[in-house]
């Protein structure tokens, strides 16, 4: 396979995770977060902590990507 073409379906691959870490997160925005608002909320009440879980969960995801790109 050539180099471009190796670029060009890694760029691809990337943009790809990144649409799909997109819609992830639109659905925790949505579906999870209010769900976890009405469970828990104390916890929740402050925006920082659901967004720190966010954080996590997509720095997680983009972790084990990377890995298994490698």
């Amino acid at each position: 396979m050539s180099q471009r073409v190796r670029r060009a379906l890694i760029i691809f691959s990337i943009g790809l995770i990144g649409f799909i870490l997109g819609v992830a997160a639109n659905l925790i925005y949505f579906n999870v977060l209010p769900t976890l608002i009405e469970a828990f909320p104390q916890v929740f009440a402050s925006g920082w902590v659901a967004w720190g879980f966010g954080g996590a969960l997509i720095a997680i995801i983009c972790c084990l990507v990377y890995v298994y790109m490698l």
